[in-house]
């Protein structure tokens, strides 16, 4: 079997990072992909997805640093979902991707173009 997720887009948002009781790094942000096709009648179509993407440890704090709102990455990891309780009471599910490896690509802040990976971080996932 294998859940393998490859991603290259745009930060829909700057990453948000905070850090759990133990210390460790957590960062969040999404991705936006599109594609486009011609459909049967000759008419151009695009479908744009956004994705969720949980990094952590160094990582996570490496893309806190260096990635913005609309910086292109390449995203490597594991789709996961999870339930939560909402606010009001009610199970909410969410599906996320748990990276595994961050690539910088494009312009931006931090255009060195660095990656970041930090073996093993995502197996672990905790609801925040």
């Amino acid at each position: 079997m294998l859940n393998r997720v490859l991603l290259i887009g745009n930060l829909g948002r700057d990453p948000e990072v905070k850090f759990t009781g133990n210390g460790k790094a957590l960062c969040t942000f999404s991705v936006v992909t599109s594609e486009q096709w011609t459909d049967a009648d000759g008419q151009r179509q695009e479908r744009t997805e956004w994705h969720r993407v949980v990094v952590w440890g160094k990582q996570a704090e490496a893309c806190g640093r260096h990635l913005t709102k609309g910086r292109q990455v390449y995203v490597e990891g594991a789709l996961r979902s999870r339930e939560y309780q909402a606010k009001d009471g009610t199970k909410k599910t969410v599906v996320e991707v748990v990276a595994q490896r961050v690539q910088f690509l494009g312009g931006g802040k931090g255009t060195e173009g660095a990656a970041a990976r930090e073996p093993g971080s995502a197996d672990e996932l905790i609801p925040f």
